[in-house]
């Protein structure tokens, strides 16, 4: 074999380049503190947190990224909610529901973006969501 095997790396699936990162979300927030301090974590599954730069607690911060508490406490763990402006439909765990069971996912929904919209909530743990809104 050469020094430079060349083409015959990428046979074996050997290419010289790391795997990309993979996230769940990326967000930039501001916060009290001073201008340029920053702080960098992960929102675990469990609703922890695991600091990786910075000295701040990243608690407050978990609102900015989408992780709120939904009262009244939905059903299920994944819920998707959609209003094309005159209709709501909602799933539960994939299946279709009534949407008044996600009343509290729609309110939110409706203060973060005005006409239609696409709102998905996962349960992380207890009655804390992490929660994504998208103007259609």
């Amino acid at each position: 074999m050469p020094i430079d095997p060349g083409r015959d790396w990428l046979a074996a699936g050997i290419t010289g380049l790391q795997r990309q990162r993979e996230w769940d979300a990326v967000a930039t927030s501001e916060g009290d503190g001073t201008p340029g301090d920053e702080i960098a974590f992960v929102a675990l599954a469990d609703a922890t947190f695991v600091l990786e730069s910075g000295a701040a607690d990243p608690a407050p911060f978990a609102e900015a990224v989408g992780v709120a508490r939904l009262d009244p406490d939905p059903r299920g763990r994944d819920l998707e909610l959609s209003w094309n402006g005159s209709e709501l439909a909602l799933t539960i765990d994939g299946l279709p529901a009534d949407p008044s069971g996600a009343s509290a996912l729609e309110r939110v929904a409706a203060e973060r973006v005005s006409g239609a919209y696409a709102a998905h909530a996962h349960r992380l743990r207890g009655d804390l969501w992490e929660l994504s809104v998208l103007a259609l």
